[in-house]
Parts: C-alpha cells; structure tokens; sequence
C-alpha cells in the first residue's frame, strides 16, 4: 500500500485519494497548490456548464468563480460538502445576476424552432441532427418558462451531472426540497413536450 500527500496537504492510502481530492483542505496558509488541483479538475466541466446556460460568460464567470472560491475558503468545510459542489454553488450564485440574460437567450433559441429544418440530404444520421435540434430549441421555451429556483436544481443535475445530494449542498437547500424541485421541473417539461407533439401532429 502506497500513500500520496493531496492538494490539501493530507496524506491518503491508495483508494482514498479520490476523496481526499473531492474534500480538500483548503485551510492552509498556502492555498495555492490546492486550488491548482481544484482548476484543472473543475474549470473545464464548470465552463461547459455556465456556456451552456449564458454563452460567452462563461469564461468570465468560471474565473470569477475560483475567485470568490479563493477569498471565501476559510467557509469552505469538507464535511458538509464536495468541493465540486461548492464551486457550482458559487457559480449558481454569480449567475443569478444574468438571469434576465439567460432567459432572453433561451426564449430567443425558443423562437427559432422553425429555422432549424431545411437541411438537405435524406440520410438517417442528418435527419437525426436535425430532429435533436429541434427538440433541443422547443425545449428552451420550456426551461425559460421554469422559475429559477426550478431550473436551477433541474441544470446542475442534468447538464452539470450533479447528484441530488450534491446539489442541496450547491445550492444550501435540504435534500428533500431538490427532489421536489426536479420532479415539479420535470413534470412542467414532460407537459410541454407533450403539448408541443400534439400541436405538430395537429398542423400535419
């Protein structure tokens, strides 16, 4: 059995690692290092997130992020939450000041459902293209019809891969209040996707 000192200065056997990674301690008086570990681990999947919900800000608000993450670390407690799940919840935080911006963009991707066919060529896989894309567009009216707090819970486990657990200790909400979250965002998406099949299928 071999040990390896972590980002947080810990010492952990082989098998711990991992979680020493997800829990650093980031109370030393060096923090450097440690957030070394935390941006080439988070800032790639973190700025996906954030692009897929206010586009350019993303690079912006992922540097903003380890930012506040750096000036807030003495907050930062492992034994209440992954630093994984701090990062997002900073993130969730720093983004509620565009919410007006990422509702303008996704009601804008709502109005050109119609743009998205037209494509040529009757091969499966283009036809398939161009049936997510439209799926994908009719489902942006239906995320910006979301209340935010909704939305919020719904994203950071759909398109961040959060688990609800994770996401209660993102968003400092209990466990419980996520799951009813996701299902009420859930059941309000299912809806519209269904209201919208039946009005398609009305037109034909």
């Amino acid at each position: 059995m071999t040990s390896e000192r972590t980002a947080g200065g810990r010492v952990a056997d082989d098998g711990g690692d991992d979680e020493a990674e997800d829990r650093p301690d980031l109370s030393g008086a060096q923090p450097a290092p440690a957030f070394e570990v935390l941006f080439d681990r988070h800032a790639r999947p973190l700025h996906r997130y954030l692009a897929r919900r206010v586009g350019d800000l993303a690079d912006d608000l992922v540097g903003e992020t380890f930012l506040v993450a750096l000036r807030t670390r003495a907050g930062y407690d492992p034994g209440r939450g992954t630093a994984r799940s701090w990062l997002y919840g900073i993130a969730t935080n720093l983004l509620r000041r565009h919410l007006r911006q990422e509702v303008r963009g996704l009601r804008a991707a709502a109005r050109s459902v119609g743009s998205v066919a037209g494509g040529e060529g009757h091969e499966d896989r283009v036809a398939a293209r161009v049936d997510a894309s439209a799926r994908a567009v009719r489902l942006a009216g239906a995320l910006a019809a979301l209340e935010a707090g909704d939305r919020d819970v719904l994203l950071l486990t759909s398109w961040a891969g959060l688990d609800s657990n994770e996401v209660a200790e993102a968003l400092g909400i209990p466990v419980g209040t996520v799951r009813s979250r996701l299902h009420r965002a859930r059941t309000r998406l299912r809806a519209h996707a269904s209201n919208t099949e039946d009005s398609r299928t009305g037109d034909e």
